[in-house]
């Protein structure tokens, strides 16, 4: 059995149509049809009934339909560690991270990781933090990276680092002298409050927000990182994890906002698995090493 066979009968199960599965494969539609006939031939069983102008499965090509699939993936695995190991690579781990932690944390972190683990091969999800708890579960990740914890029971969620929520706002122009300070309340009277960037803090915080300031008008923005690019631009402003903003207040293009009114929240980044073996370990203490 040749394993361009099996290729061309899932191709054509998937379109129901040999035409259509001649045009992915890069192939003529009689190479289609002389492909399934020797499979055909090879099971003993009719795949396919052609009766109608749409080629449909029979019953036997239903049930083989699975197998048939089993068996390109297992074949595809196989090329894929080989490359691998040419490469140079020894082993795997495959990360889920949340986009707020992979914009400002994760760059600098796996460079240096990779310079420490070269034989090491990296594979990383940008997923929601809602997300990655069924990421690990389902084994489809061997460790997230999220900013909430996990609470199944199978999974090990490990508090890594602390950070404060602060409030920013665009820069005014002014030089630090002679700026005036920024208000709280005068801000949220004239700006959006662009909220739910942080899928850990925002519900509890924009009901405070409300009883302080219930005039305040607010604007849900899921992204930090488009959150961060609004309030550049002069649309509102948000309170975000320090971390997150770092950069942005170095460079003078956002301003922190000293505020009293009420107690800021504080951010949290987990690693989620479920099993943890040497790479996963070794990995968790290489980023405790570092601060936010």
């Amino acid at each position: 059995m040749e394993l361009v066979w099996l290729r061309t009968f899932v191709t054509a199960a998937h379109y129901h149509n040999f035409r259509r599965a001649a045009d992915q494969l890069y192939i003529s539609q009689p190479t289609v049809t002389v492909h399934i006939k020797l499979l055909e031939k090879e099971l003993g069983t009719t795949l396919f009934d052609r009766s109608s102008k749409k080629v449909k499965l029979t019953e036997a090509g239903h049930k083989y339909l699975r197998h048939a699939r089993e068996l390109l993936d297992r074949y595809e695995a196989g090329v894929a560690e080989l490359q691998s190991f040419t490469q140079g690579y020894s082993s795997k781990m495959s990360l889920a991270i949340s986009p707020l932690i992979a914009d400002h944390l994760m760059p600098y972190v796996l460079k240096q990781f990779l310079k420490v683990h070269p034989e090491l091969e990296i594979s990383v999800k940008i997923i929601e933090s809602e997300e990655i708890e069924a990421a690990v579960l389902n084994g489809d990740v061997d460790l997230g990276l999220s900013c909430l914890p996990s609470h199944q029971s199978d999974l090990k969620s490990e508090l890594l680092f602390t950070d404060q929520v602060i409030m920013v706002a665009p820069h005014d122009g002014r030089d630090a002298e002679s700026a005036y300070p920024l208000e709280e309340e005068e801000l949220l009277s004239s700006h959006y409050l662009l909220t739910h960037n942080h899928p850990g803090y925002w519900d509890e915080l924009a009901q405070t927000i409300k009883v302080f300031y219930p005039a305040a008008k607010m604007m849900k923005v899921s992204q930090t990182h488009i959150t961060k690019r609004f309030i550049e631009e002069g649309l509102g402003v948000s309170y975000l994890p320090s971390s997150s903003v770092r950069r942005e207040l170095l460079e003078g293009r956002l301003l922190e906002v000293q505020t009293d009114t009420f107690k800021l929240p504080k951010a949290y980044i987990y690693a989620v698995t479920k099993d943890q073996f040497t790479i996963q370990k070794e990995f968790i203490a290489f980023l405790l090493r570092f601060r936010l």
